[in-house]
């Protein structure tokens, strides 16, 4: 299986690890840290030092409570370090907007990937931003609008929910030409679910892997609110532990991509499972 983008074929041979990078002021864990070019730069370096197969860069927080940023804002704010570190490395980029405006601008800056956390139902001619550039997509799952989707009522059955989700993202996808090799799936830990339900997609990540076959599914637990709603309160930087469990969780469930903080920490445990597989 391998994901195709616009400047390459990423082979997913092994669980590859997704480097986060808030180029934000408010982000829930790191906000503020590499809002300025430089900061953002370096720290593109030490991730990619660290190993990570790809960098993700957000330009609008998504935690609870955080407020919609102007299209012109978030452009500002993502494509200038998309640039510079498109400039200086060659590890794939994505951007991680949910608007069209921003995504244009990033892929023009040089990323390759649209980390779409609405799944097109925001916006839906971000497909055919994706189909007309090449570009991968990551469809998450995820409920209600931007400022309800953390306070979203839980539904009673969260696996076929997400199914169906996915699902739809899939078909609208389609409907704009873009192709099955250029889309990853994201189950949307943390979005308009309860920690339970969270668990649980985790636990039961096997069966939507084997509903969706033919699409690589990405898997993004890291530093997450419902780790403290589960096991009591920690600061966002002190959730390593939990974070690494649910890295392993995924990736014996299937996964193919996860998306993190703490990316040499994660390389460490995928790597050591990998060779359990070899004992």
């Amino acid at each position: 299986m391998d994901w195709k983008t616009n400047r390459r074929v990423i082979p997913l041979d092994r669980p590859l690890v997704m480097g986060i990078l808030n180029v934000t002021p408010d982000s829930f864990s790191d906000g503020g840290k590499f809002a300025d070019l430089d900061s953002a730069i370096q720290r593109a370096e030490e991730l990619i030092a660290e190993g990570a197969d790809i960098i993700d860069v957000g330009g609008e927080s998504t935690r609870p409570g955080s407020i919609r940023v102007a299209a012109e804002e978030e452009v500002r704010r993502t494509a200038p370090a998309i640039e510079a570190i498109s400039r200086r490395f060659d590890t794939p980029i994505s951007i991680d907007t949910t608007k069209l405006e921003v995504a244009k601008a990033a892929i023009e800056a040089g990323a390759e990937i649209i980390n779409d956390i609405s799944g097109l139902r925001w916006e839906e001619q971000l497909a055919a931003a994706a189909a007309a550039s090449g570009a991968g997509l990551v469809l998450m799952h995820s409920r209600g609008e931007f400022e309800t989707m953390h306070s979203q009522p839980p539904v009673r059955d969260i696996l076929v929910e997400t199914i169906h989700g996915l699902n739809t993202s899939i078909e609208v996808a389609a409907k704009h030409a873009v192709l099955p090799a250029q889309i990853v799936l994201d189950i949307g830990i943390g979005f308009g679910k309860t920690p339970e339900q969270n668990l649980e997609l985790l636990a039961k990540l096997d069966k939507i892997v084997a509903e969706f076959d033919d699409f690589p599914i990405l898997v993004g637990a890291s530093r997450k609110s419902f780790i403290v709603r589960t096991l009591g309160p920690a600061n966002a930087e002190a959730r390593l532990g939990a974070s690494l469990a649910a890295v392993i969780v995924s990736v014996q469930n299937g996964a193919k991509i996860v998306r993190v903080h703490d990316v040499a920490e994660t390389g460490q445990a995928i790597k050591l499972l990998e060779e359990f597989k070899n004992v």
